[in-house]
């Protein structure tokens, strides 16, 4: 596979990742925007400042420990892709670690420029050591909600696909209402995970290549090896 096809697949993954954020924050404030297949597939907006998934990384100091991990990431992931592309390592590996680094570094852009662009956003209120969120629809402005490394990251795609109440029989969770699949994610998210779980499913045959590869071992004789020995 060569590199321009790389290339090409991560900024394709990074411009409708960042083309879905934008129009999202720009037009919407956050909560629910749109059904887009009945219940079962919603827009709903919403910031998180920290893992994906909308999982969350301690405070401030933990947000950007973790956006300084991002970067150290795509930094790492540019020389690795680099590497796995002219060795030739099998497409499928190539293209799931294309994905894992489109995803990592669309959510990085998140992290690293919104809070400077934007003027509203989540953001860290030392008063109570925790993230708040804001009311109304942000805007591009010259004066960001908040500083280089700070920006929160835009969560939009939703899937409940179930909602019901847990058998009052199990323990601890009996009668408890329970959704699948409740997490809000974006397109970045989502491509970090296709590439890991297609990485796992077929690691086998990604891999088969280096598997199979001829092992030359030394065999060891008691033949007399000297100049006066002649091969014929």
């Amino acid at each position: 596979m060569k590199l321009r096809n790389v290339a090409l697949i991560i900024v394709l993954i990074i411009i409708v990742d960042q083309v879905l954020k934008i129009w999202i924050k720009t037009h919407y404030p956050t909560g629910p925007v749109a059904n887009v297949i009945g219940t079962k597939f919603q827009l709903y907006f919403v910031e998180n400042s920290g893992m994906a998934w909308g999982w969350k990384f301690g405070n401030e100091i933990g947000k950007i420990v973790l956006t300084l991990f991002r970067l150290a990431a795509v930094v790492f992931g540019t020389w690795y892709l680099g590497r796995i592309v002219r060795h030739k390592y099998h497409t499928g590996f190539i293209v799931c670690a294309a994905l894992i680094y489109a995803g990592a570094l669309g959510n990085l852009i998140d992290s690293m420029f919104y809070g400077m662009i934007f003027d509203k956003g989540m953001h860290y209120d030392p008063s109570i050591h925790d993230f708040i969120g804001y009311s109304g629809v942000a805007a591009f402005s010259d004066h960001g909600y908040s500083s280089f490394l700070h920006g929160s990251v835009v969560d939009m795609l939703y899937f409940p696909l179930v909602r019901s109440t847990f058998p009052g029989w199990l323990p601890f969770v009996g009668g408890k209402e329970f959704e699948f699949f409740s997490p809000i994610f974006n397109i970045a998210d989502a491509s970090i995970s296709v590439g890991v779980i297609t990485l796992l499913v077929f690691q086998k045959r990604f891999f088969k290549r280096y598997r199979n590869m001829p092992v030359h071992s030394t065999v060891e004789t008691n033949t007399e090896v000297s100049d006066k020995v002649q091969v014929s």
